[in-house]
């Protein structure tokens, strides 16, 4: 049976900005026993442990997660996969495994095949930054945000229980979602806007080739709309991968409103063009008011 959070023992595995702000939260709260982060370079626990958001660093996966509690696996989508492959037989029994990777099926498939004393839940927070690394971390990266949590069916409530005492713990708001609508989901508002970013920049420099003032000119308006495009390349590339179905859907309905603007603007319908803006402002005020 899982401790409750306050006696638990978290690994946390990558300590990067989602596992560096998670380190962050839960030491800026007292809400666990310990803390044990694990990464690859040295420097990255010296500095961590510096900023006194883990009790204890490791390089060796074995040695970090032996006596978790609890293990976040906060590392890119495919490393992820991996590391769910190797996991298992090193963690204790009845230990609760999450992640934050950005896309769930593909990871709670790969959670299926966890021995049985393991706890598995998928999870995502739906917050982040286009910046990458623990020096970008900050213990309010989670506040009031969805966190979402996708338990296996084999997970028991006890498991799911301390999940979510960890998401209310670091600020965020824990929904219960399946894998694969999670995925349709953050295919449209999350997926779609970094490949939408991609594609003005990638537009904006064959139009420069006429005439590159065009970057001299480019100001807040370009840069609020791009600012997604500066995102970690491995990361979205995982998440492309690893989402693909979902995404190209996504694409093919932007295509057709792009196209439909196109059309609009070329027949010089501009009441059915204004129509249109004002439907998208409209929700737009109401998403964000």
């Amino acid at each position: 049976m899982p401790v409750p959070l306050s006696e638990a023992q978290v690994a946390i595995v990558g300590l990067g900005l989602m596992g560096g702000s998670l380190a962050a939260a839960l030491s800026a709260r007292r809400a666990c026993r310990r803390i044990v982060g694990i990464a690859r370079r040295p420097s990255t626990l010296r500095t961590a442990l510096a900023l006194r958001i883990i009790h204890q660093g490791e390089t060796d996966l074995a040695a970090g997660v032996r006596e978790a509690d609890l293990v976040v696996l906060a590392t890119p989508v495919r490393d992820i996969l991996a590391r769910i492959a190797e996991i298992g037989p090193l963690l204790k029994p009845g230990c609760v495994l999450l992640d934050v990777g950005s896309t769930k099926r593909a990871i709670c498939q790969a959670m299926e095949a966890l021995p049985p004393h393991v706890q598995p839940i998928g999870a995502h927070p739906m917050c982040g930054k286009e910046t990458s690394g623990l020096a970008m971390a900050e213990p309010d990266l989670y506040q009031d945000r969805v966190f979402v949590l996708s338990p296996l069916e084999r997970t028991a409530p006890e498991a799911l229980a301390l999940a979510e005492e960890m998401v209310r713990a670091v600020g965020a708001r824990p929904l219960v979602l399946d894998p694969a609508r999670h995925d349709a989901l953050v295919a449209a508002i999350s997926h779609l806007p970094y490949l939408l970013s991609i594609a003005l920049v990638l537009s904006a420099e064959r139009l420069a080739e006429g005439d590159a003032l065009l970057w001299a000119l480019a100001a807040s308006g370009f840069r609020d709309t791009s600012r997604l495009a500066a995102t970690n390349v491995e990361m979205m590339l995982d998440i492309l991968i690893t989402n693909r179905e979902p995404i190209l859907a996504a694409l093919r309905t932007a295509q057709g409103e792009l196209a439909t603007l196109a059309e609009l603007l070329a027949q010089q319908d501009f009441s059915a063009l204004q129509a249109k803006l004002e439907a998208a402002r409209q929700r737009r005020m109401e998403v964000f008011p």
